[in-house]
């Protein structure tokens, strides 16, 4: 082989690159390899898109999700505090009720401006509750005591 020696700054191109039958072929296949591991099949970039389509709709879906029961949290929050408030309300107007009556004076109005009475021993019909509920259940009209 010629040796070439180069004068000056610059390296200059040789004219008679290596051709492609002096490579050994075991040298072709891995770098064709190389070239087709570098390259993506249709196939595999539409599984990747899919992927990542797939990941964004649920993660979408997911934050949604989250925002919704925080909003529920705040609705319930605040409507537990609104029944909070009602109830203290409705338990000062029911104290406020029963401290008023006058029970005396209701019985003077009812005896005296109604003519209401005592009930006598044949007005008074008794009912046994043998089914064990809290409560009787009527089921045909109240005898009349006369």
């Amino acid at each position: 082989m010629e040796k070439r020696y180069v004068y000056g700054n610059t390296a200059r191109k040789i004219n008679n690159p290596q051709r492609r039958d002096d490579i050994p072929l075991h040298v072709q296949k891995r770098a064709q390899a190389k070239r087709r591991a570098h390259r993506m099949s249709f196939g595999y970039l539409l599984f990747l898109t899919l992927a990542v389509v797939a990941t964004g709709v649920i993660l979408t879906w997911y934050i949604t999700l989250q925002a919704q029961i925080k909003n529920s949290v705040k609705t319930v929050s605040t409507l537990e505090a609104k029944l909070n408030t009602l109830r203290q309300d409705n338990d000062e107007a029911y104290n406020k009720a029963v401290s008023s009556l006058d029970l005396e004076e209701i019985k003077r109005i009812a005896i005296g401006e109604y003519g209401m009475t005592y009930a006598t021993e044949g007005q008074i019909v008794e009912y046994s509750n043998e089914g064990g509920n809290d409560y009787v259940r009527q089921v045909a009209p109240i005898p009349d005591g006369n």
